[in-house]
């Protein structure tokens, strides 16, 4: 390399270079003639990843995952968190540290459906359904006779309306849109250069967002069933949750993209590969890496799911469920997608 010649030209030449010989290897086996029956029969069999052959079943899993959750999501909705249905949330500091079993054995016994949650300390925040004055004073007092003194310099009682938890609802939604049509004209940029222009552009940024909207339905449709249908609190809907499904989205899309670049690449040097071959390839190039960057991650989230307090035990199963969910529609659904929009609408 002389000092003229920027390193990362170099870097690109070897990496082309990589990539032309093991697309060379594939078009090599895909030129060679079949063996006498004799000589398949004696030789072992070599296992190859073959997603885009089987691209029906994965898209049928993903069906019989993402139906349940959306009939949910239309018949019985979910369950809300103060963020988005309103109520009254109290932060309370006691003087005696008790453990959160206590708090939380003397709120159920108030009746008032309240939700308990550790901040650290002696600190506590009680989060029920909208209380009049009166009940906030009494339930303050009971859990001052039950559990122990209360620090009133230190009490804080917030109430959360009906509006307040609209506009929320109307924020969040907004968020995911405007995060799904700047992926799609990113992802149309970044890969108009490939053969077929922005048309080509358009296919890839519109597989990836159809691989992200499987994530996020499936995503909430499990949630739905969690919360509105079992009614269990770790499927409660609040703005936590929205900060997961916002982290999935990048997440999914970086996925995503690290696939459809590969696909770009070996077009670049393939002679003789169909676009399925190119697609497959690039699919057993990546899964690897994807499945265990994936998979230190989810290790991670288990340990909070497992150990860590109330408050984020359902954030980090939103993540957990949305991360596995990002890298199976990454390898199983954005790719296949590619190759059957572009049997439907080819491009040149």
């Amino acid at each position: 390399m002389t000092e003229d010649e920027p390193a990362s030209d170099v870097e690109d030449e070897d990496t082309d270079e990589t990539l032309a010989e093991e697309v060379e290897e594939v078009e090599e086996a895909v030129a060679v003639p079949p063996p006498p029956i004799e000589k398949v029969l004696a030789a072992p069999r070599v296992r190859k990843l073959d997603i885009v052959s089987r691209r029906n079943l994965f898209f049928l899993l993903s069906l019989v995952i993402i139906i349940p959750g959306i009939i949910s999501m239309t018949t019985k909705h979910f369950l809300l968190g103060i963020d988005f249905a309103g109520g009254t949330e109290i932060t309370a500091t006691f003087s005696n540290n008790p453990t959160i079993a206590q708090v939380e054995s003397a709120v159920a016994s108030e009746n008032i459906d309240g939700t308990v949650l550790a901040t650290g300390g002696s600190t506590f925040i009680i989060r029920a359904a909208q209380l009049q004055p009166a009940q906030q004073t009494s339930v303050i007092n009971d859990l001052s006779t039950k559990v122990g003194p209360i620090d009133r310099s230190k009490l804080s009682i917030l109430e959360v309306g009906g509006t307040i938890a609209k506009e929320t609802i109307e924020f969040a939604l907004l968020a995911v849109v405007l995060a799904a049509v700047a992926i799609l004209l990113l992802l149309m940029i970044r890969f108009r250069n490939v053969p077929g222009g922005w048309r080509a552009g358009f296919q890839f940024g519109g597989s990836a967002l159809a691989a992200l909207l499987h994530d996020v339905f499936l995503l909430t449709g499990l949630f739905s069933i969690m919360g509105a249908v079992f009614n269990l609190r770790i499927g409660e809907i609040d703005s936590l949750f929205v900060t997961a499904v916002l982290t999935v989205v990048g997440f999914s899309v970086h996925d995503t993209i690290v696939v459809f670049d590969r696909i770009r690449e070996n077009l670049r040097v393939s002679q003789r590969l169909s676009f399925e071959q190119v697609v497959n390839l690039s699919i057993m190039q990546t899964a690897a890496r994807s499945i265990i960057t994936s998979f230190t991650v989810v290790l991670v989230l288990a340990a909070i799911l497992i150990a860590g307090g109330a408050s984020l035990k359902g954030f980090a199963l939103a993540l957990m469920i949305g991360i596995v969910s990002g890298t199976y529609s990454s390898i199983f659904n954005a790719a296949p997608l590619l190759v059957v929009w572009r049997r439907l609408q080819p491009v040149r």
